[in-house]
């Protein structure tokens, strides 16, 4: 038994190993070949034309109150030349919406709109009364969650193309150009979304909403994850994108199609991984009406994000993304080798079913028969531990290949030493998976029990100086989830 169990877990790595080696291969060829075309661009001539496309940005906010003041700042200060920002304060329970009345000196406005999509009341629309403010939008709803929120946004834009933030997310400004880039080049197929890197802005110095130094997390959990994504974005999705079986653009910042998220019905409120559903659900829709359509994936690093700096916060927060993995997996499973859906049923989505969900739960299987087998005294140790040498090799080499990409590409960490933090880190990750596999497992049992909606996520929020040296402190996350409410009208007066 216990040999068969050995060859078995033995099989199941190789397995897994090859797919991440030759993801990573095809990563570094789509990445060089990205790079060369990308040389020869000129950005700037997006902003000077006038038929650059209009593009609404939608940051959902709860509770933000301690910083959607630079946040939006920030936002209206992008290098694009045609675009909106649409605030939804998602009935937040702090003095929020004062302070960005106050700001930016809001009133209220008579706006039409359709509730094309679902979404909770919408209470009122407001403009600034300063034309520096032109830009913005703020609307006021009734809470009902990020995804009702984004609906609510949806509903109110008037553009073809919307991009969807975090609103506490921190934007590199030439992102709008970057990803508006892929809806603009001559293709056969209709782009229907877009999404790029994201990127750890843990203990990196913030001035009024913008990032004045890079730096490596001080804490050892966020600096894992500055490894974790480093591999998911660069050695990952880059993959997938090219060979079109990309399932999730992530919902810190993405870039979509309009009228096919309305086609496809937008974000649905039932799940707590609405970034991956949606994808999901609109490469569905797209296929199954015989439309040729395309997602795609810019490398570059376009969106900074704050990550769980505690074991605590970080096991809600990968909980619930396993839950989302979960729900959106049972809900499309019919694309599970499904040659109707091309790569995306034969390829994408089988990957993320047995190694993005089952995986873990055939290592903690791995982890309960190997502690048996030590408690028995069964345990074949000389195999054990080249298995254990053969995984740990191969794991650091994986991260130290992700950070050779990011330093021979964008190259964001300038000094060595925080490059040689980094390397650190990867002789340490491995020792972490058995903490990953109790989330996936946690996540699992939540599934099962049937438990919704996204709980509460602790921030430490973001450190930056004042021009007096104080530092400064952003704000603690709050998501909240409400049973969504469909309107009686379809078509309003805000007024």
């Amino acid at each position: 038994m216990e040999v068969v169990f050995g060859k078995v877990i033995f099989i199941l790595t190789l397995i897994l190993f090859g797919s991440y080696l030759s993801l990573g291969i095809f990563s570094a060829i789509a990445l060089r070949k990205y790079l060369r075309k990308n040389s020869y661009i000129n950005y700037n001539s997006l902003v000077l034309s006038p038929l650059s496309p209009k593009i609404s940005i939608i940051a959902p906010a709860f509770n933000e109150s301690r910083t959607i003041i630079d946040n939006v700042r920030t936002l209206l200060s992008l290098y694009y030349n045609n675009f909106e920002v649409i605030i939804v304060n998602d009935g937040s329970t702090d003095d929020m919406f004062d302070k960005i009345k106050k700001a930016y000196d809001l009133t209220r406005v008579n706006y039409y709109f359709d509730y094309v999509l679902p979404c909770e009341r919408i209470r009122g629309v407001y403009k600034s009364t300063n034309p520096s403010y032109n830009r913005l939008t703020v609307i006021d709803k009734v809470n009902g969650g990020k995804a009702d929120s984004l609906n609510a946004g949806i509903n109110i834009c008037q553009s073809n193309l919307f991009v969807s933030i975090d609103a506490d997310s921190i934007i590199e400004p030439d992102s709008i150009l970057k990803l508006v880039k892929p809806f603009l080049e001559e293709k056969d197929r209709r782009v229907i979304g877009s999404g790029g890197v994201i990127r750890i802005v843990n203990s990196c110095d913030i001035e009024r909403g913008h990032i004045r130094e890079i730096k490596i997390p001080r804490n050892i959990l966020p600096r894992l994850q500055v490894l974790e994504y480093t591999r998911a974005f660069l050695l990952g999705r880059m993959a997938w994108s090219q060979l079109d079986g990309l399932m999730l653009i992530s919902g810190a910042m993405g870039i979509f199609d309009r009228d096919t998220v309305i086609r496809a019905g937008g974000y649905s409120i039932k799940t707590v991984g609405e970034d991956m559903e949606l994808v999901l659900r609109m490469r569905r829709f797209m296929s199954e009406q015989g439309e040729k359509y395309e997602v795609t994936y810019i490398p570059d690093p376009l969106c900074w994000t704050e990550v769980p700096s505690d074991l605590k916060s970080m096991t809600r927060q990968r909980t619930r993304w396993t839950r989302g993995l979960v729900e959106s997996l049972l809900t499309h499973r019919k694309i599970l080798f499904n040659y109707k859906y091309g790569r995306l049923g034969m390829m994408g989505y089988p990957y993320w079913l047995f190694f993005e969900w089952m995986a873990p739960l055939i290592a903690f299987a791995g982890f309960v028969y190997t502690i048996f087998l030590i408690i028995t005294q069964a345990l074949y140790w000389p195999f054990y531990l080249l298995l254990f040498i053969f995984v740990y090799s191969f794991a650091v080499s994986l991260s130290t290949w992700a950070i050779l990409f990011e330093e021979i590409t964008f190259h964001k960490y300038k000094k060595k030493r925080d490059v040689l933090k980094l390397l650190s880190a990867a002789l340490i990750e491995p020792f972490f998976y058995p903490v990953h596999t109790y989330f996936a497992i946690r996540g699992n049992l939540q599934f099962l029990r049937g438990k919704k909606g996204w709980g509460k996520a602790e921030r430490s929020g973001f450190v930056g100086k004042k021009k007096g040296g104080a530092e400064t402190t952003g704000t603690t996350r709050v998501k909240q989830r409400a049973t969504i409410v469909q309107p009686k009208v379809s078509r309003q007066n805000t007024e």
